[in-house]
């Protein structure tokens, strides 16, 4: 097709239609009334996404790829967005994100995702399979963490499947991981937002050590009784809800 992948976008387009198909049909059970596309690239997804979602929209921040969106696929229209999806602002309604998203902004698009949970219900996406396998792990597991519990304080997540470095061009030299998350209906931390993000990271920041070590600037003796059965726990122990009850009981 003619388009030259950017390292420093981190472009790896994707070319195995069968695992391109496998992602289309991934996102059916979110049941999308909105769907936005990130970094098609040369449009491999986008063409199967847009006979199923004819208000399928996309966003691209390569001038390259999006001079060839617009020649193949016309009827996007003004869907194409020619724009950078951190700094994007979504539209009022109920959005889905799918894409096989670039490795160095893999992270950063789930955070945005978390920031924008009112009108975001869920996401499919291709990542690095390191980082897909620790958004899903649960506690206990090694590479439970930060993206763990911050995601699934939010959201439902699945892993669904691992992609080959064949299935690229060019091929990265790690392997990807879809994963699927879909938007808690029935829980929200009850609790400061910023304050849970913040010992979060303070704990995981020390994972070797026990809770007692991360939190000890915020113990006082109006929290201590609510809060010891905790400290003498690592962080990888803790579930996102026992997070959201510490970060209650600690917020000064």
């Amino acid at each position: 097709m003619g388009i030259k992948p950017k390292k420093g976008l981190g472009q790896h387009f994707l070319r195995d239609f069968a695992v391109a198909q496998r992602i289309a049909l991934s996102v059916d059970v979110l049941a999308p009334a909105q769907l936005l596309e990130i970094g098609p690239g040369e449009g491999v997804l986008t063409e199967l996404l847009l006979p199923k979602y004819p208000q399928l929209s996309v966003i691209e921040i390569d001038s390259e790829s999006v001079d060839h969106l617009r020649r193949a696929y016309p009827s996007l229209g003004e869907r194409l967005h020619y724009d950078d999806f951190l700094k994007w602002t979504f539209p009022v309604g109920h959005w889905v994100i799918i894409g096989n998203f670039p490795y160095n902004i893999s992270s950063q698009i789930i955070f945005r995702a978390i920031e924008q949970r009112s009108v975001v219900d869920g996401l499919v996406g291709m990542f690095q399979k390191e980082v897909a396998e620790r958004i899903a792990a649960g506690p206990g597991s090694k590479t439970y963490g930060i993206l763990s519990v911050l995601t699934q304080s939010y959201f439902d997540v699945e892993y669904l499947f691992t992609v080959d470095a064949s299935a690229f061009h060019p091929p990265p030299k790690v392997q990807s991981g879809v994963i699927r998350l879909k938007r808690k209906t029935d829980y929200e931390p009850d609790c400061d937002e910023k304050f849970l993000f913040s010992i979060v990271k303070a704990a995981f920041n020390q994972r070797r050590k026990m809770l007692r070590n991360s939190v000890k600037a915020y113990l006082n003796e109006s929290n201590m009784d609510a809060v010891e059965p905790y400290l003498t726990k690592r962080p990888e122990q803790l579930s996102f809800q026992d997070f959201a009850f510490l970060a209650k009981q600690l917020k000064p």
